[in-house]
């Protein structure tokens, strides 16, 4: 690992983020959000059914759920996730080798076009109405991945209480935290800080950092086109799938998905869908409504 990424691996260790400059740029950039454009027109005319929907927090989602979309299969965002700059670094985030890499959630978040809306502040593989000393545990526990948000425009939707991954919350953070009604002001939740992101960032953060966002109507709000993913470590087993699976993924099984960039990273996501089935864990999720 170099000096530099290894600087960038103890940020994260020790806040929870960390944010490198100018990891997209020049013509990636452009064809990036032309690509952007055409996903967000795909998925609002509902030719493209696999997305995240206003007012429902976790899924499954349906397209009968809401009109109003929030979200790739496009060949450039195939090639950015599979591109080997960024799989080494997430590799060397994760800390694991950059082989044992396995496909995960991919997807763009854009603002809604009818109602601005709020997440609850949350973890991704802790459950929010868990006790203190379960906690404190489940604190403990590798859950053997990274998440990442790229933003193709200036972003600031992401709020984050920094260290909050190795912290049990205190009372005032689980009052905030403890269901999944949306905040309705990010600010109150005590050590709050808004993440402001420019054009061509790439953030990476620890899943399990307390987090929510703040999403503005559009128009008039600026244009927003985030891209937002993970890569797990296929040693993870069930203790990745039980973050992972309950996005609801099963259209990645297709086995036309699978031809291109990444195939590996693919099979290995196949794998960890086929031990579920037996494995202990199966079906049982980080996170519900």
């Amino acid at each position: 690992m170099s000096e530099m990424n290894a600087a960038h691996k103890r940020e994260l260790d020790s806040t929870g983020y960390v944010v490198i400059d100018g990891f997209i740029q020049g013509d990636e950039l452009s064809q990036l959000r032309e690509a952007a454009a055409a996903a967000e027109q795909l998925t609002r005319s509902h030719r493209w059914p696999h997305r995240r929907v206003v007012g429902k927090q976790f899924p499954p989602w349906s397209d009968a759920d809401t009109p109003d979309s929030w979200g790739l299969r496009l060949p450039q965002f195939r090639a950015f996730y599979a591109n080997t700059r960024l799989t080494a670094l997430a590799a060397g985030l994760i800390g694991c080798d950059e082989g044992a890499l396995q496909m995960e959630l991919f997807n763009m978040l854009i603002l809604p076009a009818k109602t601005s809306f709020n997440l609850s502040w949350h973890r991704d593989h802790v459950n929010h109405a868990i006790e203190a000393e379960a906690e404190e545990q489940a604190l403990r526990v590798p859950h053997y991945g990274i998440q990442f948000n790229a933003p193709l425009y200036d972003d600031g939707c992401l709020w984050v209480v920094p260290g909050s991954h190795r912290q049990v919350r205190n009372h005032i953070q689980r009052e905030l935290s403890c269901n999944t009604l949306p905040t309705t002001n990010p600010a109150l939740m005590p050590h709050a800080k808004q993440v402001h992101l420019k054009a061509g960032q790439i953030l990476f953060y620890n899943a399990n950092i307390l987090h929510c966002a703040a999403y503005p109507q559009s128009p008039p709000a600026p244009a927003r086109a985030t891209l937002h993913g993970s890569f797990g470590d296929a040693n993870g087993g069930s203790e990745r799938a039980v973050g992972v699976l309950q996005h609801g993924l099963e259209w990645m099984k297709e086995p036309s998905f699978g031809d291109g960039p990444g195939r590996h990273m693919w099979l290995r996501l196949l794998d960890m869908y086929e031990k579920a089935g037996w494995d202990e864990k199966g079906g049982k999720f980080s996170l519900t409504e």
